[in-house]
């Protein structure tokens, strides 16, 4: 019987320690992708509670408290305060095989070093243990990060954000402290489903560029400015959240018309939606190849479905659920439009339904030009699948049909500054896999060059990747 959750938890194998120790767990972190609040990391935020630091804001939580019976008061209905935190510590000791399960054991392993289970029982002293750490100066939103070895994390910001928080911390930030990227996510400019909600973003959007919308060309020009601006600050990414793939074309005089329509408040039909959609997200993906960006489309999410509850909280909340389609060909034709023009720019094709995986592997390898080495990806295991049968899927049939050794890796999407550890999650997984191939005779025993291998999937396929600046080894 192997000890829960000692060094060489989820090493299964000798070749898989080997790997780890002495490849994985000395890399540093290239978090390209999370949510967490810019502001935040410009002030060193610091925190009160650890249900503060743990659950506030933490949909993943949440979801699983409210699936034990927690009461919704006691979820999101206060301030995160003991009574949270003792909600949470009853919850987890039925989190078994769930990664909630593992990674909220090595959160308080690795910021706190505490290796008691959580539970009801132990909660009042670990309540006790991490507040009396929380307040020091290791707790700072930066200090955080640091001690993790995150060289740079992105954020996720709209084109019609200030990004005062970026300005303000790329002044500010010393040597050694880690870089902090936004990332371009224009999905409010893409929302044409409700005119008069769009149509009040159009005049954020027109603000924060200093021009006037009124026309599909100044909407393009005004996210060309913004564009360029989060360049200036480092910049080197968009996200984009799609229901679906879409592809439906139209000329310029028959976007203008459109978009005049949208903006006298018209109700758009299905294929004009998708048609406005289309044409914004290639404008984007242009931008993106002439800046050298990468393009990340996150596709087959359903979102805000349970309504009294979006209605009560708002969106991100925990009510949202993996789609059963993302429509490959109509994913190809978007990719093929943008090829068509020379305009491709990296992309990575995310699905949150895991059947997705080999269909997004195969149209990847149909865009791959020989320019940039994994130009077109397989992004990470994302969401309702970034646990240990997830993460196995989807490298695995990347290996499959393309190549594992160009990936960019892990990244958290989380909002909590205590989720770093999902990368040593990942790095183990990452490990047992090849280490595994190396015991079976799958794969030689030469760890230089699959250590190598290791370490290039852990940070370095990213830092070459994205190329932030000012990223150190």
């Amino acid at each position: 019987m192997k000890p829960f959750m000692d060094a060489d938890f989820l090493l299964p194998d000798e070749s898989s320690k080997r790997l780890y120790h002495d490849y994985a767990a000395q890399m540093p972190i290239i978090d390209y992708h999370s949510h967490l609040p810019p502001a935040d990391i410009a002030n060193d935020t610091r925190f009160t509670n650890i249900a503060q630091a743990w659950l506030g804001g933490d949909h993943y939580k949440w979801r699983v408290m409210r699936a034990n019976g927690v009461a919704e008061d006691d979820v999101t209905g206060h301030e995160p305060d003991y009574r949270t935190f003792l909600a949470w510590a009853k919850t987890v000791p039925y989190l078994v095989g769930n990664p909630l399960y593992h990674w909220a054991h090595l959160e308080l392993q690795r910021y706190f070093g505490i290796r008691e289970f959580i539970s009801e029982k132990t909660a009042p002293m670990i309540w006790e243990a991490c507040n009396a750490q929380i307040t020091g100066p290791e707790f700072g939103a930066r200090t955080l990060l640091m001690r993790m070895k995150v060289r740079a994390v992105g954020t996720t910001d709209d084109p019609a954000d200030s990004l005062e928080h970026h300005v303000a911390y790329a002044a500010a930030r010393k040597p050694g402290e880690p870089v902090m990227t936004p990332c371009f996510r224009p999905d409010k400019a893409l929302a044409v489903d409700d005119p008069v909600a769009w149509k009040a973003y159009l005049g954020k959007l027109a603000a924060a560029a200093d021009l006037t919308i009124a026309s599909y060309k100044d909407l393009v020009a005004a996210l060309e400015k913004r564009h360029a601006a989060f360049h200036d600050l480092g910049c080197r990414a968009s996200d984009h959240a799609l229901a679906t793939s879409i592809a439906s074309f139209a000329t310029p005089q028959a976007l203008e018309t459109l978009f005049a329509k949208l903006l006298q408040g018209s109700v758009p039909t299905r294929d004009e939606s998708e048609t406005m959609r289309t044409a914004l997200l290639l404008e984007v993906g242009r931008m993106n190849a002439k800046r050298g960006w990468a393009m990340q489309l996150h596709m087959a999410s359903l979102r805000n479905l349970n309504t009294p509850m979006f209605k009560r909280l708002g969106p991100d909340t925990g009510y949202d659920a993996a789609s059963d389609t993302i429509s490959a060909p109509r994913l190809a034709a978007f990719m093929d439009a943008l090829q068509r023009d020379g305009m491709l720019p990296k992309t990575i094709l995310y699905s949150l339904n895991p059947n997705d995986l080999e269909v997004l592997g195969s149209v990847m390898g149909c865009f791959q030009d020989g320019s940039i080495p994994g130009k077109i990806q397989v992004g990470s295991a994302w969401w309702f699948n970034d646990h240990i049968d997830g993460m196995k899927q989807q490298m695995i049939s990347l290996a499959n049909v393309g190549l594992l050794s160009r990936f960019v890796g892990m990244l958290t999407d989380s909002r909590s500054f205590l989720s770093f550890p999902r990368h040593e999650y990942f790095r183990r997984i990452l490990c047992a896999l090849i280490g595994g191939w190396i015991e079976n005779g799958e794969a030689p025993a030469d760890f230089e060059m699959l250590g190598g291998m290791t370490q290039d999937i852990c940070y370095r396929n990213a830092k070459a990747y994205f190329a932030f600046p000012g990223v150190e080894d």
